[in-house]
């Protein structure tokens, strides 16, 4: 991440942040708008992340922060997002009436929530970590059960590929309630209107 940013603080040009270890934004920005087409003005929206307080967790924790949506985070302790990040998601939430909590409890976190998302529970680079995590993050595998604690029309997330059997069930990234696919497809769009948008920008 301080690569980018480095690069990013001497570019005579936009540098889009595809992916680091801190954020994961243009994931962050397909998934919000898929939601957008889910279920229209995203401001009053739950949605519940269960895993890893990873990339793709903390930047759905900002990016709905600044879009009045409520993010819920319950992850292992020790896995938790990082603070400095937590913080600053809960600040723009609070200017924007929505909250961001983090909890142990992913029963706690997904109750009510409009949409459960997951990630996989070792990101790259972590690979040597893979055997612990695959103990430490058995009680946080979506499953029916965790997904009948969030609202009735709640939809199932998760930004592929996914280790069906481990983060979630079969039974649920198969069911009518996944929207994974979708999610697939607008990372084309929306990160072609990303680019079209500093494109537009750069030529000004």
């Amino acid at each position: 991440h301080d690569s980018v940013m480095e690069l990013a603080a001497n570019a005579s040009v936009p540098v889009i942040n595809a992916l680091t270890d801190m954020y994961h934004p243009c994931q962050a920005l397909a998934d919000f708008f898929t939601l957008h087409e889910k279920f229209g003005d995203l401001k009053g929206l739950k949605l519940a992340f269960v895993g890893d307080g990873n990339n793709v967790c903390q930047s759905l924790m900002v990016q709905g922060a600044k879009l009045g949506a409520s993010v819920h985070v319950a992850t292992p302790p020790g896995y938790e997002p990082k603070p400095d990040v937590l913080e600053a998601a809960r600040a723009i939430a609070a200017e924007n009436g929505s909250t961001v909590e983090a909890f142990y409890d992913p029963m706690q976190a997904v109750a009510g929530a409009h949409a459960v998302y997951t990630d996989v529970w070792t990101s790259m680079g972590q690979e040597f970590a893979a055997h612990l995590r695959n103990q430490v993050f058995v009680p946080y595998r979506v499953t029916p059960e965790l997904m009948a604690a969030a609202d009735s029309g709640a939809v199932f997330m998760h930004c592929l590929p996914a280790h069906r059997g481990q983060e979630v069930s079969d039974a649920v990234i198969d069911s009518p309630q996944s929207i994974v696919f979708d999610q697939a497809e607008n990372r084309l769009h929306a990160q072609k209107a990303l680019m079209l948008l500093l494109m537009q920008d750069a030529r000004r």
